[in-house]
């Protein structure tokens, strides 16, 4: 059990890390504190992903076997002997002194942005004459949603690094992700001013909400595949071990609860078990780039002049799908190179954050009911 004195170094530790982006965003002029904040937010939870991908893509996820510090420590120089302990015992093991710092590097992000949403709660409970209830309320849904993904990064280390846990530990930081980027878009200072903007709102909610939900089945799927190490299971593109449809075992390879590496028998998880996962995922793909692509496309035909930033990243949607069938097919051709694992993984985020910023321009009512709102 850490000490408090653990608790206490970490908090030091957090309370640092997070003063040095707020320092920065005093000095600068411009926006409001409190939107400036919320952008930071987004930024620092995006690289907080793809950091989280590096640790797990360089087997670093068990670099420290306890929570929430190291060996009982706040950093890894105080755990030196004891790291170097394991990895002499072990040396092809998870723990290392590089590995040991990967992992606690992306705890203290973590907590980081934990501190800052503190901060952004604080700013919207100061604001709340101003700006109403909502924004403050919203400030403590996105508390209780850092919190929930930290319980999963602790289940992460003390259930080994067990697939499913690690997928929902991926999947609650995308969810993060979009609520902070959804927060950051609002209005919610103008929103207290007399002046009203007419917002012209082209784009069908209830698409935008399908695509939204493709994509993060995917996104678990691409998390499973990656959790249970089955990339390689299918070495080949576009067949899998030369075939235009695999041998398969469905209730092997999506039986969720189990350990890594084995079966609910307890037994080592079959090669047919792993070609299932990765297929699974290669199929899948195909609804996403069908979906999304949809999505981009009437976007780009939605827009008008009043609406070119939804253009914008329309094209950026794109992008996007392009940059992740690239790397997606490159994991499989060059044995799933660091960059391209962690480009895949990057993708995914930006696909949500361009998702989410979309939304901007989504409605649920129908073209005709927006054209008489807009005539009225």
């Amino acid at each position: 059990m850490p000490s408090f004195i653990v608790f206490l170094e970490l908090a030091a530790i957090a309370i640092i890390f997070a003063g040095l982006p707020l320092a920065y965003l005093w000095t600068r002029p411009g926006y409001s504190f409190f939107q400036k904040l919320n952008w930071v937010l987004v930024f620092m939870t995006f690289d907080l992903i793809v950091f989280g991908a590096f640790t797990r893509l360089t087997d670093s996820g068990l670099g420290c076997p306890d929570w929430p510090g190291c060996y009982g420590t706040s950093n890894p120089m105080h755990a030196l002997s004891d790291i170097q302990l394991a990895e002499n015992a072990l040396p092809s093991g998870p723990v290392t002194v590089m590995k040991a710092w990967i992992e606690m590097i992306h705890r203290y992000l973590a907590m980081t942005v934990g501190a800052l949403i503190l901060v952004q709660v604080a700013i919207a409970f100061s604001k709340v004459k101003t700006l109403g209830k909502t924004p403050f309320i919203a400030s403590l849904g996105l508390l209780f949603l850092v919190c929930l993904q930290g319980a999963f990064g602790a289940w992460t280390v003390t259930l080994k690094l067990q697939p499913i846990i690690v997928s929902l530990h991926l999947i609650l930081a995308l969810i993060l992700l979009a609520c902070l980027t959804a927060y950051a878009q609002q209005t919610w200072e103008d929103a207290s001013s007399v002046v009203r903007t007419l917002r012209f709102q082209p784009l069908p909610a209830a698409l935008l909400t399908v695509a939204m939900g493709v994509l993060l089945m995917q996104v678990f799927l691409g998390a499973w595949v990656s959790t249970n190490y089955a990339v390689l299971a299918c070495p080949d593109f576009p067949t899998c071990l030369g075939a235009a449809w695999p041998e398969t075992n469905w209730a092997e390879g999506f039986s969720l609860w189990r350990e890594l590496g084995l079966n609910t028998q307890g037994e080592f998880i079959s090669p047919v078990a792993l070609q299932t996962i990765h297929w699974a995922h290669r199929v899948f793909a195909i609804l996403v780039v069908l979906c999304l692509g949809f999505l981009g496309w009437k976007a780009f035909s939605l827009a008008t002049l009043a609406t070119q930033s939804l253009k914008r990243f329309a094209k950026l949607l794109f992008t996007l799908l392009l940059l992740q069938i690239i790397t997606g097919i490159s994991n499989v051709v060059f044995q799933w190179p660091l960059i391209a694992a962690l480009m895949h993984t990057a993708g995914s985020a930006a696909l949500v954050f361009c998702l989410v910023r979309m939304a901007y321009w989504a409605s649920w009512k129908s073209p005709i009911q927006m054209k008489i709102a807009k005539s009225l």
